[in-house]
């Protein structure tokens, strides 16, 4: 029997990441994976297949809307080769799976392929072509989420979908239903939408992206309804059902009245849940809450203390990054070493085009909070870069302590904000001021200026450019 000094089950972006940190740190290292490829959701059914199919998406819908207008004309018909598009997604996924394996060859780390399961705390035995078993003195459960749904949907995976058909449809849909008006939804809306389909969203919340600042969800309501998504806030799904191609949703209103929606497919976004099915998680005595999650404590141990869990499967966001830190930090932890995150600082993005990004408090986090602040807005339709390249949508609003002047939260929405947020992290990592921000030289011109200019509304009222 091989052992170890660490073994991770699951390798995506928290296990993946965990492994190669831990093996930096000198320990014998093995990942367990029980599908066939490496890097999880995130890398072979998440974000990289969606910003792939995102980003051809945008070049079409340019072509067809934009290019005329910067005097680029291509004659005859432009048509979405839909199989040429799945086929380079699916490339850009096996390009980056591939290079999770070299980083396991280069930094030493033992694969196998199988699905890991706990035998007890120390144990783990591996289900693959074969049925082995390893030792290790530290185990991280690193096993992610899986699409939820609701309890009356049946998902078919042909046209009652989750966002892992969505990736790899054969036709665009005519008319495609969004259940559930969350960043994985409206992402994949976008796609269909560009390509073709009509996109109705239904979701249940009184506006979409609900979790994120209620300025960001009104902004891309906006936006999104110029781009003809019709979207339905304040639905309570109650019935869905396949007739041959046709979907019918049902759902009542906030009037209570019940309203009707067919389409030709439906996908099904209601969020993810901790995925531990297999795991055989009270072999080792580890505890799960009522919600499926691994309790952890600060440090992300496990009630068992040689065994950690990370991303996903614990409690916080549902994001890549999220789960790459906490890989990182246990990986440290096992060392002997002290590393920390602030949760308040790791940022989430919608990939929609314009995109929308956020770190810190919200406003109406800090109302609930009775917290004394204020906030600064900059419009991106200001900015001589958002003319340039015909993207004026969106703003940046910076939220800061009315006493101390520390900011408090950045909230945007634009084109590149995905990036831009990076900026606000980095100031607020090192609690910078909205002054501090304010006086810093940023380049001319740039979509970032829009931070430089709500950093100044929110210092003294004196943005400089609207």
């Amino acid at each position: 029997m091989n052992s170890y000094d660490v073994a991770i089950i699951g390798s995506g972006p928290g296990g993946y990441v965990a492994a190669i940190r831990c093996a930096q740190l000198g320990m014998k290292t093995a990942i367990i994976e029980k599908y066939a490829v490496l890097g999880g959701t995130c890398l072979n059914v998440g974000c990289i297949p969606s910003k792939a199919l995102l980003d051809s998406s945008h070049h079409y819908e340019d072509a067809v809307k934009h290019f005329e207008e910067h005097g680029i004309d291509i004659p005859g018909d432009i048509k979405v080769n839909l199989k040429q598009m799945i086929a380079r997604k699916q490339s850009v996924v096996d390009q980056t799976t591939g290079g999770i394996d070299y980083l396991m060859k280069k930094n030493k780390i033992d694969v196998y392929q199988g699905l890991g399961s706990f035998k007890d705390a120390t144990h783990i035995t591996i289900k693959g072509n074969k049925e082995e078993e390893i030792e290790a003195k530290n185990i991280i459960i690193a096993t992610g989420s899986k699409p939820s749904s609701l309890p009356f949907i049946n998902i078919d995976k042909e046209r009652i979908i989750t966002s892992t058909e969505a990736l790899k449809l054969t036709e665009i849909p005519k008319h495609l239903i969004v259940i559930g008006g969350g960043v994985i939804g409206l992402e994949l809306g976008q796609v269909y939408k560009r390509l073709g389909a009509e996109v109705t969203v239904i979701e249940y919340m009184d506006r979409i992206i609900p979790t994120m600042d209620a300025g960001l969800s009104k902004e891309l309501n906006k936006v999104l309804k110029k781009q003809k998504f019709s979207i339905n806030t304040s639905h309570k799904v109650k019935s869905v059902e396949r007739k041959g191609k046709e979907v019918i949703v049902k759902a009542d209103n906030k009037k209570g009245e019940e309203v009707e929606f067919k389409g030709d497919y439906c996908l099904v976004s209601v969020g993810r849940r901790p995925y531990t099915d297999g795991l055989n998680a009270e072999a080792a005595g580890v505890k799960l809450n009522d919600r499926g999650q691994v309790e952890v404590n600060e440090h992300l141990q496990t009630n068992v203390s040689n065994i950690y869990a990370i991303g996903d499967v614990v409690k916080g966001a549902m994001l890549a990054h999220k789960a790459s830190e906490e890989g990182a930090l246990v990986a440290e932890v096992i060392a002997g070493q002290k590393p920390h995150i602030d949760y308040n600082l790791i940022p989430g993005v919608v990939y929609t085009w314009p995109e929308v990004a956020s770190v810190g408090k919200t406003e109406e986090q800090l109302k609930e909070a009775g917290v004394d602040y204020k906030a600064g807005q900059f419009p991106m339709r200001a900015l001589g870069r958002s003319r340039a390249s015909m993207d004026l949508d969106g703003f940046v609003k910076i939220l800061a302590d009315k006493n101390t002047d520390e900011i408090l939260g950045v909230h945007m929405i634009g084109a590149r904000a995905a990036d831009m947020i990076a900026e606000a992290v980095v100031a607020m990592e090192f609690r910078a001021s909205a002054e501090d921000i304010s006086r810093m030289s940023h380049a001319h011109p740039t979509f970032a200026e829009a931070t430089k200019e709500a950093a100044l509304a929110a210092t003294e009222d004196r943005a400089l450019h609207i």
